[in-house]
């Protein structure tokens, strides 16, 4: 395989011994570099809408200010777009990225069809609710607008994905030489595999939920067991740059390949769960949506702790050494900051007590530590895609400063949750009775303010980095 230059690069593949540490750098095609900048454009562009819509959501939240905006619909009808371009588009936007960058050519006409797909579904998610906005349903993993425009854009973004999981599956990664590299490689295959028994639990279920059912149970119930698979592919995502963004930061994490891999293997298992809750048990059963929920917890959660703590492991023996490159700076940043944020929304889940604001908190820390971790291998890819690598305060500053927000954002929700402050809800709807109440609800507007900040400061530090060459 060709590479760009990149020092260090060629000697990812000296494995070691079977119980000696791995190089975790993958190298990467100098071939696909047009379609994988097109991913990297839409998840850009999903995370510029996503931070427009975020701005309104809070300001519908924060007492005080929530009196302005239309109503609780319009918080909804935000909220939904919200969702679906921060965690679904932006998330396939950057896998689409990894999985191309590993592809090269094999099969680009498909991917770049999927591309088409992808972003004309989100282009079609964004105008409905100025278009075709229709009725909020604000169902798990993904929220709806009941119209035809934002259906028929979530429709050709399956597609999309559909082809993008495809081309990907058919390139199986070869583990005849078992090193750093090889092991990221099967964590990235490992997604698209996940990704496609999301996809098949999700038609599984169109096939079986009655369409008599009302909107918010029916959606609810077709994507409760494809979203919970759908967790096992953004928990390897985070994994593979967890430790791809360890070692491009100078930091060599203690750990083998072949335990890695078995890591991975270990977090797939957990997805034949996802068959098994479909043949023994019916979709409007209870059993059949608290074995996909056991399913992701045990299989997801085993896998991560070791990693965490082996990447957390470097990350300390390389503070004590110091020396960290102006490259790996803002890499390092982002690493710390989404494996806080993850074991804060980790933590959070294990206190959560009923249907308040505390949910969010759990998944807000969860998703946005995979977030992180996502915004520090574009970081780390700019440079091998025609841009240079982000350098100085502001991109260091950058991921701090969003998992900061993130972090008072959370807080917040926790704060208000245990005075009961519902999910989902407003404005009036909110019911702020006591002082605690409106403060904690307020923590959490500050914060999400901030991480709006850190967000859109993504943005341009990609930007800026983008405009000067690779060789400057």
């Amino acid at each position: 395989m060709n590479i760009l230059a990149n020092p260090g690069l060629e000697a990812t593949g000296r494995a070691g011994g079977p119980s000696q540490p791995a190089h975790y750098l993958l190298p990467v095609a100098a071939t696909g570099q047009a379609l994988a900048r097109g991913w990297l454009w839409l998840a850009m562009a999903a995370l510029v809408g996503s931070g427009l819509f975020s701005v309104l959501l809070v300001l519908a939240r924060t007492p005080g200010v929530n009196a302005w905006l239309p109503g609780v619909d319009f918080f909804r009808t935000a909220l939904v777009v919200h969702v679906d371009l921060s965690v679904l588009v932006w998330f396939f936007a950057v896998a689409g990225l990894l999985w191309t960058l590993q592809a090269g050519r094999r099969g680009e006409d498909w991917g770049w069809a999927a591309l088409g797909a992808a972003a004309a579904g989100t282009l079609l998610m964004v105008a409905a609710p100025f278009a075709d906005p229709g009725l909020p349903v604000m169902a798990n993993y993904v929220p709806v607008l009941e119209s035809r425009t934002f259906l028929g854009g979530l429709v050709a973004f399956g597609i999309g994905v559909a082809l993008l999981v495809g081309r990907t599956l058919v390139h199986w990664p070869s583990l005849r030489a078992l090193d750093g590299a090889a092991a990221l490689r099967f964590g990235l295959w490992g997604a698209a595999l996940s990704a496609a028994v999301a996809m098949g639990a999700l038609l599984w279920s169109l096939l079986e939920v009655p369409a008599t059912l009302d909107s918010k149970t029916y959606w609810e119930i077709l994507f409760w067991g494809g979203g919970h698979a759908l967790q096992f592919t953004w928990t390897l995502l985070m994994l593979v740059a967890w430790l791809w963004l360890a070692q491009a930061a100078g930091a060599s994490v203690p750990l083998s390949a072949r335990v890695t891999l078995g890591l991975f293997m270990l977090a797939l298992a957990g997805l034949l769960v996802t068959p098994y809750a479909y043949l023994a048990w019916h979709v409007l059963t209870v059993e059949h949506r608290e074995l996909h929920t056991w399913g992701m917890r045990v299989g997801g959660g085993l896998a991560i702790l070791p990693v965490a703590l082996a990447v957390a492991m470097a990350l300390l023996r390389q503070a004590r050494r110091g020396g960290v490159t102006a490259e790996a700076r803002p890499l390092r940043a982002a690493l710390v900051a989404s494996i806080v944020l993850f074991a804060a929304g980790g933590l959070i889940g294990v206190v959560i007590n009923g249907s308040n604001v505390r949910v969010p908190a759990h998944y807000h820390g969860c998703i946005v530590g995979v977030t992180l971790a996502l915004m520090g291998l574009v970081y780390h890819l700019l440079p091998r895609l025609g841009g240079r690598a982000p350098r100085g305060r502001l991109a260091v500053a950058q991921p701090l400063l969003y998992g900061l927000g993130q972090l008072l954002h959370i807080a917040g929700l926790v704060w208000s949750g245990g005075y009961g402050v519902q999910r989902k809800v407003a404005g009036a709807e909110q019911v702020l009775r006591s002082p605690g109440e409106v403060m904690g609800m307020g923590l959490m507007g500050l914060g999400g303010l901030l991480a709006i900040v850190g967000g859109l400061l993504f943005v341009v530090v990609v930007w800026r980095a983008w405009r000067a060459p690779a060789a400057a």
